[in-house]
């Protein structure tokens, strides 16, 4: 079997003196969608975060195309190939949404191509071409949740990380978001999918883990998860 683009392995992630993961694994092959689901506080963002380098783990580690990014700084796991689209958007408010996309292309890696990736976002974007002079803090939530995922995807990840990116959206537009997912999904990159929409979250993906208080509680793929009449009375409320 072919070694997964993404692996986490075993890491104890803490909060001062809180821990907040156990032991946690999981893995992401190239060309999945995967969801990490679970209740609040179930350490989901805190994984997001490990990955992303927001947060060290103090055991275990992390390996991205086999590579272990222990000593791999947020920053340089972008020129990897990483992005995460972090919850609650976190835009820069007083800058305009052109400015907030080019901001996504800050890695020498991708700056050449960036008038290129600019108009791949606005072309998967239409609204946020509309709105690129505009204070990115003046827009709607899902026109915010689109600058987030733009700047994103400005980076040319090959793992896309979205943590909540239907937080806050009405039902129409949770559905726009979820279909760019599948879109982006369609056009070869991977994505790693933190949602607390569940029926949503495993419609889209083919796998999900269950995290549980830090640990992994089941893994499975998305019609298991699905049947599952643990899951379907805890969180799908059926």
């Amino acid at each position: 079997m072919t070694e997964p683009l993404l692996a986490v392995e075993g890491i104890d992630v803490f909060y001062g003196d809180v821990q907040v993961l156990y032991g946690l694994s999981l893995e992401v092959r190239e060309g999945e969608i995967v969801t990490l689901l679970g209740s609040n506080g179930a350490g989901k963002t805190t994984t997001l975060r490990a990955i992303s380098g927001l947060r060290t783990p103090r055991t275990g580690d992390i390996r991205f195309r086999g590579r272990s990014l222990a000593a791999v700084p947020a920053a340089a796991r972008a020129d990897l190939g990483m992005a995460l689209v972090p919850e609650g958007r976190e835009l820069w408010g007083q800058l305009t949404v052109r400015e907030n996309l080019e901001l996504g292309a800050y890695s020498p890696r991708v700056r050449p191509r960036c008038a290129r990736n600019l108009e791949k976002v606005f072309a998967l974007f239409p609204r946020l071409a509309e709105r690129e002079g505009q204070l990115a803090g003046s827009l709607s939530g899902g026109e915010q949740q689109m600058c987030a995922i733009g700047r994103a995807l400005m980076s040319e990840p090959t793992l896309l990380m979205l943590d909540e990116p239907s937080l806050g959206l009405s039902p129409i537009l949770v559905e726009q978001v979820m279909h760019t997912i599948a879109e982006l999904h369609g056009a070869g990159i991977t994505v790693l999918l933190v949602e607390q929409n569940l029926h949503k979250a495993l419609e889209v993906a083919q796998r999900g883990t269950v995290i549980e208080t830090g640990r992994v509680r089941l893994e499975g793929t998305s019609a298991e998860l699905a049947a599952n009449p643990e899951i379907r009375a805890a969180y799908l409320g059926i």
